[in-house]
């Protein structure tokens, strides 16, 4: 190869020229996009450590109790029984025709609940009167007849005085008297008899009527409208035995079974409290009515009568209870005060008040507070309402609107 084709070899052409020169010129592109790539990373850093949830204790602020308990001296289980409910039936057989009770519903005495078929019986009934009716106007007409029978007697005794009319005559009125009063007396007997007759018929008439046998609340309706009602088991097919159930709410008490090696501690009046597993915040005074003679030997408990001095609507039968025997009746009980108890540990300070942080949908809500300390707990007047969650030992970097986990409750 000759010296002129390796200097063709060699030169460089206009095209290639400034694409070299221009390849310097993109670094300065690249350098500035790394950069704000980078930039762009740390502030979403920043911002996700910034909106982290933070994990804080919490705590439920309670109402604070009123009054001071005596010493319990044996705790027992039972159930709420009421001493006066009854099943309420006819005391006929017959089909319903209305039942106007439900359950829950409240009832006076004598209040009607129910009414049967009462066609047979109303015919009767009305058969009866009629015949009672006939049997006194009977009565009517041989006191007349008496009477009269009576007027003439006297009459033919005057004529026989005179001698104008025979003896005969006179001892025929005499005897027509005597057969008309025992007539009489016989037709009473007969209108008395009637007379009972529809007294029985309206006895059994009323029957088709089922009334409340006294005041009290429905807790069960046991039969519909076109059921047959029978105060006897048919034994089987569809007879009801009774329309509803009535349970004199007055007459609640409790029965708790008392281990029998500690009945001894249990004495008759012995004041009690009762607490329903219902409501455990609600403390209701009582007493012992009676301690029941007889023991259960599968259980080996004694059943104790309780008395609950306090009466209330929210207390149904068949609730459960826990008694607890006092040794001595609880002190009157003074008024809670107002406001809410939280743990110490949740007041903390802003800007120099006092606040505590309230937990709603998973933030934080600052609240300013006037903090009355109650051994180690503080009352709350205002801020906090009962139920609420607080925030216990709130960190330094909390502040309203933030967003919390809580890692466990206080």
């Amino acid at each position: 190869m000759d010296n002129g084709e390796l200097l063709r070899q060699l030169k460089i052409e206009r095209g290639q020229r400034e694409a070299v020169h221009s390849a310097p010129l993109r670094w300065p592109w690249i350098v500035g996009a790394v950069v704000l790539v980078l930039l762009a990373l740390g502030i979403g850093g920043w911002w996700m450590l910034a909106h982290r949830a933070v994990a804080v204790q919490t705590a439920t602020a309670a109402a604070p109790s009123s009054g001071d308990g005596a010493g319990a001296v044996l705790q027992a289980t039972g159930y709420v029984t009421a001493r006066r409910q009854a099943t309420v039936s006819a005391q006929i057989t017959g089909t319903l025709t209305d039942v106007l009770i439900e359950e829950g519903d409240h009832v006076k005495k004598g209040q009607v609940l129910a009414r049967l078929e009462d066609s047979a019986y109303r015919a009767n009934l009305d058969a009866a009167q009629a015949n009672a009716r006939a049997a006194q106007a009977q009565v009517g007409q041989l006191q007349a007849q008496l009477a009269q029978a009576r007027h003439d007697a006297t009459r033919q005794e005057a004529l026989v005085g005179r001698g104008l009319v025979a003896k005969q005559a006179a001892e025929q009125a005499r005897t027509q008297v005597d057969v008309l009063a025992a007539q009489l007396a016989a037709q009473r007997k007969q209108a008395e008899s009637a007379r009972a007759q529809a007294q029985v018929a309206q006895v059994n008439f009323d029957y088709t009527v089922v009334r409340a046998p006294f005041d009290g609340v429905v807790t069960d309706k046991a039969a519909q409208v076109g059921e047959i009602i029978s105060p006897l088991s048919a034994g089987g097919g569809f007879t009801r035995t009774g329309v509803g159930t009535i349970v004199d709410m007055d007459s609640l008490e409790v029965d708790v079974d008392v281990n029998e090696a500690y009945i001894g501690r249990v004495k008759p009046d012995m004041p009690a409290q009762a607490v329903l597993d219902a409501y455990p915040d609600w403390t209701i005074p009582a007493h012992v009515i009676a301690i029941v003679p007889a023991a259960d030997r599968g259980k080996a408990t004694v059943k104790v009568r309780v008395a609950l001095e306090q009466k209330d609507a929210r207390i149904v039968p068949d609730m459960g209870v826990r008694v607890s025997f006092l040794e001595t009746r609880p002190k009157v009980a003074t008024q809670a005060p107002h406001g809410v108890l939280v743990p110490a540990t949740a007041i903390a300070t802003r800007d120099g008040h006092e606040v505590v942080f309230v937990v709603h949908d998973g933030r934080v809500q600052q609240r300013r507070v006037q903090a009355r300390p109650m051994g180690e707990q503080r009352l709350l007047p205002e801020g906090v309402q009962p139920g609420d969650v607080v925030v216990v030992s709130p960190p330094a970097e909390l502040h309203d609107g933030s967003e919390v986990e809580a890692a466990s409750g206080g």
